[in-house]
C-alpha cells in the first residue's frame, strides 16, 4: 500500500499517514509519522485518555529527544490499522506531546511489522505487510 507525504507548509513534506488506533471498544482516526529514527511507537496521553485508557497505569518509561530532555510515558497494548491491516502493539503515551497534529511510529511496533520504503523524490511511502 503507498500513502503521499503530508504538506505542512511550503517545502515542507512529511512521512505522515492515517491510523485507526482502538482500545476498550473504541476506534479513533489519528495521524501519525513514520520515524526510523524513533524507538518505538508514541502517540498523545490525550489520545489515550479518549480511548478510555487510564494513562498512569501503563508501564513507566523515559523518553529523550533532540532537545536531550527526558519527559516520562506510559506503555499500553492498543490495536492500530494501517491500509486495513490490523495490529496489536505496544505504545506510549507522552503527556507532553499536544504541540505535535500527529503521534510517532518508529522501530517497535510499525518496522517489526512492515517493510517501509520512503521515496523522497515522488513523496510516497509504501508499507508492505511482514507475514
Amino acid at each position: 500500500m503507498k500513502f503521499h507525504y503530508k504538506k505542512y507548509g511550503p517545502g515542507v513534506f512529511r512521512p505522515v499517514i492515517p491510523v485507526g488506533i482502538s482500545s476498550l471498544g473504541k476506534i479513533l482516526s489519528y495521524e501519525v509519522l513514520i520515524d526510523s529514527g524513533a524507538d518505538m511507537c508514541i502517540f498523545d496521553a490525550q489520545i489515550g485518555e479518549i480511548l478510555g485508557i487510564d494513562i498512569k497505569k501503563g508501564q513507566k518509561s523515559f523518553v529523550g529527544g533532540i532537545t536531550g530532555k527526558n519527559e516520562i510515558y506510559y506503555i499500553h497494548e492498543v490495536k492500530i490499522v494501517v491500509g486495513g491491516w490490523p495490529f496489536e502493539i505496544p505504545v506510549g503515551f507522552l503527556p507532553q506531546m499536544a504541540d505535535l497534529s500527529y503521534g510517532v511510529v518508529g522501530q517497535k511496533g510499525f518496522f517489526d511489522n512492515f517493510i517501509v520504503k520512503f521515496d523522497l523524490l515522488k513523496q510516497e511511502i509504501e508499507l508492505k505487510p511482514r507475514t
